[in-house]
């Protein structure tokens, strides 16, 4: 049974920063690349970031670079973002998922078949 566990949503001011935090348990996904997106309310769920299997390569939205790092720990099965210079337009559910492939690092929604359930980030100004 594969399971995602977000954890270090909630809320924070302007300019603060936060980290998420995303266990998965139930295969050997050390071999996958992992992502982050988002969910404001009233909009699609859109791509944050993404980290290969190593941790060699890693994509970012130009809407974070330079503020959010995804890393990740293959002894613990858990992925990071760390979002720093966070603003209210990073307000939003965070998801983290698994690919349904071990080949690349995907970028869109479609090619992630496994997700955390979210976990709430809200900024205030």
């Amino acid at each position: 049974q594969v399971q995602l566990v977000e954890s270090g949503g909630g809320l924070v001011q302007a300019g603060g920063s936060l980290r998420l935090s995303c266990a998965a348990s139930g295969r050997f996904f050390s071999s996958y690349a992992r992502g982050w997106f988002r969910q404001a309310p009233g909009k699609e769920r859109e791509f944050v970031a993404a980290i290969s299997w190593s941790g060699g390569s890693t994509v970012y939205a130009d809407s974070v670079k330079g503020r959010f790092t995804i890393s990740r720990d293959n002894t613990k099965n858990t992925v990071y973002l760390q979002m720093n210079s966070l603003d209210p337009e990073a307000t939003a559910v965070y998801y983290c998922a698994i690919p349904d492939t071990i080949l690349g690092v995907p970028t869109s929604a479609a090619g992630y078949d496994y997700w955390g359930q979210g976990i709430q980030v809200t900024v205030s100004s």
